[in-house]
């Protein structure tokens, strides 16, 4: 069992999917600050000033009595809240990564396409009958000259 272990973690497999998953995750963090740093605050501006990570609605008031300005004050207070402002972030995120995935998948298989036609050999060209013509030729001479 040792031995089948060894082969696993050492087969190359391994590190790519190492690799994807140390870079995946540094994507996530770049998608999620470009997400929550650069395009919410212009949306929210544009929407009257608000920060879609303080939208939520409270369902139960904390130990301070609400309305509460923030998120942060709500959770700070123990107020049960549902927190849809972070949803929106998270899917306007998963939307950012999915369109990435997506185009870097598009590239590969357009790239394998290439490579697929570049690597198939064409099939030789029929012979015009000219050829053909002389191919006969050819064929009877070497008859005559063996018969």
């Amino acid at each position: 069992m040792l031995n089948e272990f060894k082969e696993f973690a050492v087969k190359g497999n391994m590190l790519d999917m190492a690799v994807g998953i140390i870079i995946g995750a540094a994507f996530g963090t770049i998608i999620q600050s470009l997400v929550n740093d650069i395009l919410m605050p212009p949306i929210g501006l544009l929407l009257g000033g608000v920060d879609f990570a303080d939208l939520f609605v409270t369902l139960s008031s904390g130990t301070g009595a609400g309305p509460y300005a923030t998120l942060a004050a709500a959770q700070e207070a123990g107020a049960v809240t549902i927190n849809y402002g972070v949803f929106i972030n998270a899917l306007i995120s998963f939307l950012i990564v999915a369109f990435a995935v997506f185009m870097v998948v598009r590239n590969f298989n357009a790239l394998r396409k290439q490579e697929e036609a570049v690597e198939e050999p064409t099939a030789p060209p029929e012979p015009s009958a000219e050829e053909r013509l002389l191919g006969e030729i050819r064929d009877l001479l070497s008859t005559r000259a063996t018969g």
